[in-house]
């Protein structure tokens, strides 16, 4: 008596593309313009930041990896809704990144969705689009910040902050905000963060010079913000 049969026609399709669901030569087609899609986006969205490789590697890769999910779903409206709901479970899992992270991550995706409708020629003209853009709004500075920088003052606690260094600021820097106070060393002391945006980088040291007449020569500390960790968005 048989108790087990191998059904081998079942395990030979698990291996083959149907040509009623993915043909191999449209999987290659729209995994090479997802490839390439995202490479662009990569190069765009990372010129002149301070990004991470891991950050890079996910712009490049994602819109493959959303195409392939995409074409696997190929209509079937519940699996369409769980694929939605594990995308939501990664992205509140994860910490915020900034607007342009969580921008360029948009664009991958939805590059990604059209290339697994397999739209491409949409795909690529809207990337085209969107890259474009990205780089006129950089040229023209509308996508600003890089010039931003923390100016962390110390002074005594007989200081008053309010206007003690506003004509410095004036002088020497196009905007100037003061963001937080702090108390340290039991409260002798007050720690001011500015965030200033200078007319030009070489007056850094000649601004700070005058400021420590103004602070005692406490400490003084000017640079940009450590960027946060790109891998987690």
């Amino acid at each position: 008596m048989t108790y087990f049969t191998a059904d081998t026609t079942t395990i030979k399709d698990l291996f083959t593309l149907s040509a009623a669901d993915i043909s191999l030569s449209s999987l290659l087609i729209c995994t090479a313009c997802s490839l390439v899609i995202g490479a662009v986006v990569a190069a765009v969205f990372c010129r002149g930041q301070r990004t991470s490789r891991g950050y890079a590697l996910t712009l490049a890769l994602l819109p493959a990896i959303v195409q392939m999910v995409i074409m696997l779903v190929n209509g079937n409206i519940g699996t369409g809704v769980a694929v939605m709901g594990a995308f939501s479970l990664v992205r509140f899992r994860s910490a915020p990144g900034s607007a342009r992270e969580i921008c360029a991550i948009f664009l991958t995706m939805a590059a990604g969705l059209a290339c697994g409708t397999q739209h491409l020629a949409a795909a690529l003209i809207f990337t085209a689009i969107i890259c474009a853009a990205a780089l006129i709004y950089d040229k023209l500075g509308l996508a600003g910040g890089n010039d931003e920088k923390h100016l962390k003052i110390t002074i005594p606690e007989s200081l008053d902050y309010s206007g003690a260094f506003t004509d410095i600021f004036e002088k020497y820097t196009n905007t100037h905000e003061l963001c937080s106070v702090k108390t340290t060393n039991m409260g002798s002391l007050f720690k001011l963060d500015y965030a200033i945006v200078l007319k030009a980088p070489s007056l850094e040291k000649t601004m700070i010079d005058e400021l420590r007449t103004r602070n005692a020569n406490l400490e003084i500390v000017c640079g940009r913000e450590e960027a946060k960790s790109c891998d987690q968005l």
